[in-house]
C-alpha cells in the first residue's frame, strides 16, 4: 500500500472502506492494516489470502442450483469486493462468462427493475434532461480516472430487444468481460445507460419499471442529446475510449459513422461481431488454402449485426484487391422480406448497398425462401444473425455442399433457442465437411471418430483485447486497418492441421487471445501515427497497462 493511498484511506472511516468495492479486501486485511484503518473488531480474526477467499466463494457459488442464482451471488461479491470478483472470474473465465454475461444476463435485464438494489457505480442518463449530463458523469465517476465507457440505450439487445433503463445491466456485464479477459482496471471503467424511453408496452404498463414511462424519443432531440453526451464525456475524460452497445438499427450506424473519425470509439454490434466472424472465416481459409476474394457471402439477417459483419468482410475483400463493385457482386443479404432488392422501400441505409436488381433474377418472386436463395446465388459462406431458429436446414447444407467442398456456416444468433441451427446437426448433415462457428457456447461434436471443436463467434474474443490495445497505445482513432489487424491476430492460437480443429480459438484461451489482439491493434496504431502513448514499445505498453486482480 503506497503512502498516498494509506493517507487517503485514513481520511475515510472504517465502514466507508468496507463499503467501497475498490478498496474492500474483507478478511484479507492484515492485522497491521486493520489497526491502521480502524478495522479492529469489524472483521473475523482469521486473515485470509485472496486465493482462500476465492476458493471459499467459488465453493459457495457451486451450491446454487441455477445460473441466475449463481449470477446474483457473484453480483453480491462484485458489489462489495471488485478485486476478489475478478480474481475468481479470471480463474474460471470460461465457466463464469455465460453466467455473468450472455446468456444469463438476459434474465436479469428483463427483471432489473424488480431486482434493483445497487446501482453498481453505473450512470443513468435521462434524454429529457440534457442539462444533467455533466453532473451524472461526474457523480457516477467520482474521483476515478475513467478511461473506458460502455454506453447503451438498450433498444436492440440481441435476442431480447428493447428493455429501456433495464439495459444498463448489459453495460455492466460488458465491462466485466473487458476486465476479466483483458485486464482493464475496473476502477477506470464506467457503465452507462441512456434512457430515451421504451417501446416495450409491458414496461410502459409496469408500475415497478424504473425508467421513463414514455415511448422512445427520436430524431433531433435524441441526436442532440447524444452529441452533448459525447462532447461532455470527452471533456471530462480526455483519454476516453467510448464503446456503444445494443443501440437500435435505426441509430447504431448513424452514431458510429458520425464519431468514428473524430474520437476513439467502437460499436461492438457493428464492428465486434464483424471482426470475430472475419477471424473465423480466416481460420477456415487457413485450413483450405482458399482466398477470401474467391468466396460468395450470404447474410441471413440484415439487422445491425448482419449488415455490420457483411460490411466488415466486404471491406477486407477490397483490401485484398477487389474493387468495390466486384466485392458487392459477391455479397447477398436476406432479411424478413427475403433477398433484398433495390426497389424495396423499407431498406435501411446499411442494407441498401447490398440490395440487388430484381430484373437480374428470373425467379425473384421465389427468393423469399432461403433454400431457393442458396440454390440461386450459390454461397460458399452462410452467416446467420436472423434470430430465426432452425432456419439452416439439412437441405440448405446439402445444397451448399454442391457449391463448395468445405462450406463455411456460422449460425451466430443467440441465445440458444434462437440459433439458426445446432453445431451437431451441421456437422452431421455435412458429413463433417462444414466449418462451423456458433454464437453460443457449443460442446465438442463427435462424428465418425473425429472430435470437432466448435469455435464460438463470441465478440469477447475481440473487444477486450481491442480495448486494451486502444488504451495502452492511447490511439486517437480506431481505424479499419486496426480492425483488420485484430481479425488476423486470431489465427495461430490453435493448430489448423488437427482434425476437427476450430476456426476460432476456444474461449478458454481468451486471456492469451486478448494480449495478441491488443498488441496487433497497438502496433497498427503506431504504424499509422495514431498512438499517443509515451512508451514506444507497444508490446511493453500493453503488458504495463494490464491490471491484475491482486490486493495492493
Amino acid at each position: 500500500m503506497s503512502k498516498n493511498q494509506r493517507n487517503e484511506e485514513q481520511d475515510m472511516n472504517a465502514r466507508e472502506i468496507l463499503n467501497d468495492p475498490f478498496l474492500n479486501k474483507g478478511t484479507a486485511f492484515t492485522q497491521d492494516e486493520r489497526e491502521q484503518l480502524g478495522l479492529v473488531g469489524m472483521l473475523p480474526p482469521q486473515v485470509q489470502t485472496i486465493d482462500e477467499q476465492s476458493a471459499q466463494a467459488y465453493a459457495q457459488m457451486k451450491t446454487k442450483t441455477s445460473d441466475l442464482e449463481k449470477r446474483l451471488f457473484l453480483m453480491e461479491i462484485f458489489n462489495t469486493n471488485r478485486t476478489l470478483f475478478y480474481h475468481m472470474f479470471s480463474q474460471h473465465v470460461e465457466e463464469f462468462n455465460p453466467i455473468v454475461y450472455d446468456p444469463t444476463i438476459a434474465e436479469t435485464i428483463e427483471n432489473y427493475s424488480k431486482l434493483f438494489i445497487d446501482p453498481q457505480y453505473a450512470g443513468y442518463l435521462d434524454v429529457n434532461h440534457p442539462e444533467n449530463i455533466e453532473a451524472t458523469l461526474k457523480n457516477a465517476a467520482g474521483d476515478r480516472d475513467i478511461r473506458l465507457i460502455v454506453v447503451t440505450d438498450a433498444e436492440g439487445i440481441l435476442g431480447i430487444g428493447d428493455w429501456g433503463t433495464n439495459g444498463v445491466d448489459i453495460s455492466v456485464g460488458k465491462l466485466m468481460v473487458y476486465t476479466a479477459a483483458a485486464g482493464i482496471d475496473p476502477a477506470t471503467v464506467l457503465p452507462l445507460v441512456i434512457d430515451a424511453g421504451t417501446n416495450r408496452q409491458e414496461l410502459l404498463d409496469d408500475p415497478q419499471y424504473l425508467g421513463n414511462h414514455h415511448e422512445r424519443i427520436r430524431g433531433e432531440k435524441y441526436y442532440d442529446f447524444i452529441d452533448k453526451f459525447v462532447q461532455t464525456a470527452e471533456n471530462l475524460f480526455p483519454k476516453l475510449y467510448l464503446h456503444w452497445e445494443d443501440f437500435g438499427r435505426g441509430n447504431a450506424a448513424n452514431i458510429l459513422e458520425k464519431y468514428r473519425t473524430q474520437i476513439p470509439t467502437f460499436n461492438d454490434d457493428i464492428q465486434g461481431t464483424g471482426i470475430v466472424t472475419l477471424g473465423g472465416i480466416f481460420g477456415a481459409l487457413d485450413i483450405t488454402g482458399e482466398k477470401l476474394t474467391d468466396q460468395v457471402y450470404l447474410c441471413y439477417g440484415g439487422g445491425t449485426a448482419g449488415a455490420g459483419i457483411a460490411s466488415r468482410v466486404l471491406r477486407e475483400m477490397m483490401s485484398e484487391g477487389l474493387s468495390e463493385e466486384e466485392a458487392y457482386k459477391r455479397f447477398f443479404m436476406v432479411d424478413k422480406q427475403g433477398l433484398l432488392f433495390d426497389d424495396m422501400d423499407d431498406l435501411t441505409p446499411q442494407q441498401r448497398p447490398f440490395a440487388k436488381k430484381r430484373s437480374d433474377y428470373d425467379n425473384a418472386d421465389k427468393l423469399t425462401d432461403l433454400l431457393e436463395v442458396v440454390k440461386t446465388v450459390k454461397p460458399t459462406i452462410l452467416v446467420g444473425t436472423s434470430t430465426q431458429p432452425n432456419s439452416f436446414t439439412k437441405e440448405i447444407v446439402e445444397e451448399m455442399l454442391k457449391i463448395t467442398e468445405r462450406p463455411i456456416i456460422f449460425p451466430i444468433s443467440n441465445p440458444t433457442k434462437l440459433a439458426e441451427a445446432s453445431a451437431e446437426d451441421l456437422i452431421a448433415w455435412s458429413d463433417g465437411k462444414a466449418f462451423v462457428a456458433t454464437g453460443i457456447p457449443a460442446g465438442t461434436v463427435s462424428y465418425n471418430g473425429v472430435d470437432y471443436i466448435i469455435g464460438q463467434a463470441n465478440n469477447a474474443l475481440i473487444y477486450p483485447g481491442l480495448g486494451l490495445g486502444m488504451l495502452a497505445s492511447e490511439a486517437s482513432l480506431l481505424t479499419d486497418e486496426m480492425i483488420g489487424a485484430a481479425a488476423h491476430s486470431l489465427s495461430g492460437i490453435v493448430n489448423p492441421g488437427e482434425p476437427g480443429a476450430p476456426v476460432l480459438p476456444p474461449f478458454k484461451y481468451v486471456a492469451d487471445v486478448s494480449i495478441k489482439v491488443a498488441e496487433a491493434v497497438a502496433k497498427k496504431a503506431q504504424e499509422q501515427g495514431l498512438a499517443r502513448a509515451e512508451e514506444k514499445d507497444m508490446a511493453k505498453a500493453v503488458r504495463d497497462f494490464k491490471w491484475y486482480p491482486e490486493y495492493k
